[in-house]
């Protein structure tokens, strides 16, 4: 349909969403963008975040991102995500205490490999915690 764009996200394990919306919002590297029929083709880095689906003018999916990579074309949105996992699905006291035990591990780290892998590590576990936190305002 000319008023849709299709949406497909793509972990690792599986096939997690392909259909047919009116616009995806990303977590890109360089900020959120909004894919929309008719966009330009683009390839982005996806960060730790939400992707949102919208449907019938609302969001009808929220799903947290742990970052991976972003085709777009005119038709269609690709996700290629390292990890993907329906927003709902996240336990706020766990998202919490991952982050707390992600800051111990930075500090803990003892050579810059070890602080740079730890480093990503409290950027997912931040976004993760983020998406928790306000999916419970809801």
């Amino acid at each position: 349909m000319a008023d849709q764009v299709h949406f497909e996200l793509v972990s690792p394990e599986r096939l997690e969403l392909a259909t047919d919306v009116e616009m995806v919002v990303v977590p890109g590297s360089e900020g959120d963008f909004g894919v929309l029929p008719g966009h330009m083709p683009l390839i982005s880095t996806v960060r730790p975040g939400v992707i949102y689906v919208f449907r019938d003018g609302k969001v009808s999916e929220r799903i947290f991102v742990e970052g991976g990579f972003a085709e777009v074309t005119p038709e269609s949105c690709t996700i290629l995500a390292e990890h993907a996992r329906v927003v709902s699905e996240i336990e706020l006291s766990k998202a919490s205490q991952e982050a707390e035990d992600a800051k111990e591990d930075l500090e803990d780290a003892k050579d810059e490999h070890a602080r740079e892998h730890a480093a990503k590590l409290l950027s997912i576990a931040e976004a993760r915690l983020a998406a928790a936190t306000e999916a419970s305002a809801y």
